[in-house]
């Protein structure tokens, strides 16, 4: 299989990945539902990274301003982020992640990590091991391409350093 072939079967298998996502997405109990996509990886990276602006979201994620400036305003109106001063002295505002907000991705991220764990649960430990492995270093190779890369804990192995 050459990487076109490659890129092909990715693309519909990571397509395939996303739907079963979407199709599996936590819910909250008495009808509430679960954090929509962009407030949960929005939230995941404040909790990895710590503050960060709207310049630093665009650097991150490399979108428009306008589009983080939407997010966290409603962030902001759900009680899940705080602006603080930049403790650096910069004149930007920084947004922190409250502990509403750290609640609510921790109970969406244990209910995604507990779905996940059923789908591999009869995975021998080589098999998990090899896929998780190769997971990661396809993540680490599209952030080297990209320039941007997501912190990870030690325990998570090395991101692509940032540019």
């Amino acid at each position: 299989m050459d990487a076109e072939q490659a890129g092909e079967r990715l693309e519909r298998e990571l397509l395939i990945l996303t739907r079963h996502r979407e199709m599996t997405a936590p819910r909250r109990p008495h009808g509430g539902d679960a954090l929509d996509r962009s407030a949960y990886v929005l939230l995941n990276r404040l909790e990895a990274q710590g503050l960060m602006s709207i310049a630093d979201f665009v650097d991150a994620f490399g979108l428009a301003a306008s589009t983080f400036t939407r997010q966290t305003a409603a962030l902001l109106k759900d009680g899940l982020v705080e602006r603080v001063l930049d403790p650096a002295g910069g004149v930007a505002r920084k947004f922190r992640i409250t502990r509403k907000g750290r609640d609510r991705v921790t109970a969406d991220r244990d209910k995604v990590v507990a779905g996940l764990a059923e789908v591999v649960a009869d995975w021998p430990p080589e098999r998990l091991g090899r896929f998780l492995d190769d997971l990661q270093q396809f993540n680490t190779d599209i952030e080297r391409l990209t320039g941007r890369a997501w912190p990870r804990r030690p325990s998570q192995g090395a991101a692509y350093p940032s540019p």
